[in-house]
């Protein structure tokens, strides 16, 4: 009996000296602030490039949007003013409308009288000029795209840099939280510059084919202006 007794308190004891492993969790900010100075600084730089973006992909869809509103019986007054000699009316109707279309129709308003090829032309002018300010700032959204995973793989490198000085000069014995500081940099860089290379990429193509829709809407336009001027009186 004495033996059992033992026995137990020998297993109890043998319990409570096992460590206590206790789940630790990481969030994504601790991840994103635990790469020393080096990933910090690139960090901040990804941070605000993430930042530019998304200020600029909101700002242009905003503006390509209000630049797509255009009312549907547009050009029947535009039509119907030609038709009946009231250009000067017609030119209101192009001021009121304040789009990229009225824009366009109203530049070939200015030019009634001269040949079809030079109103033309001048249509032509005037839509890569509003082609120019829809597309204002997109290339930085596309500069952004392609160097944010660059930016973040410049932290990879840094830290596996960092990580290699670290064994090259320990002897073999390195600091592991030196060495794990090293890895933390080159890993959370490239995950933080992918995401604002893909966040950049997706808001990029968006604003191209939003910008595609618009210039669609300026080219049907001008042949329907220059087909009202071909018109038998």
């Amino acid at each position: 009996m004495l033996y059992f007794f033992q026995e137990e308190g020998t297993e109890q004891a043998a319990e409570a000296a096992e460590p206590v492993v206790e789940e630790q969790t990481l969030s994504l900010m601790d991840l994103l602030l635990s790469g020393g100075a080096a990933g910090q600084i690139i960090i901040l730089i990804l941070f605000l490039m993430l930042m530019a973006g998304v200020y600029i992909y909101f700002e242009r869809l905003f503006a390509i949007r209000a630049a797509s509103e255009t009312d549907q019986n547009f050009m029947n007054q535009i039509k119907d003013n030609v038709l009946s000699g009231n250009i000067e009316s017609a030119k209101i109707r192009c001021a009121q409308a304040n789009s990229p279309v009225a824009r366009l129709t109203a530049k070939g308003l200015d030019r009634i009288g001269s040949p079809l090829e030079d109103i033309n032309t001048a249509i032509e002018n005037a839509g890569r000029l509003e082609v120019y300010k829809l597309e204002k700032n997109v290339a930085i959204l596309a500069t952004i795209a392609g160097a944010g995973p660059m930016i973040g793989f410049l932290g990879t490198v840094i830290g596996m840099v960092i990580a290699f000085h670290e064994l090259a000069t320990s002897g073999g014995q390195a600091n592991m939280g030196a060495l794990a500081e090293g890895i933390y940099t080159a890993m959370t860089t490239t995950v933080a510059g992918l995401i604002v290379g893909v966040v950049a990429y997706i808001g990029y193509n968006h604003l191209v084919v939003k910008t595609d829709k618009v210039v669609h809407q300026m080219e049907a336009t001008a042949v329907d202006f220059l087909d009202l001027l071909n018109e038998p009186a």
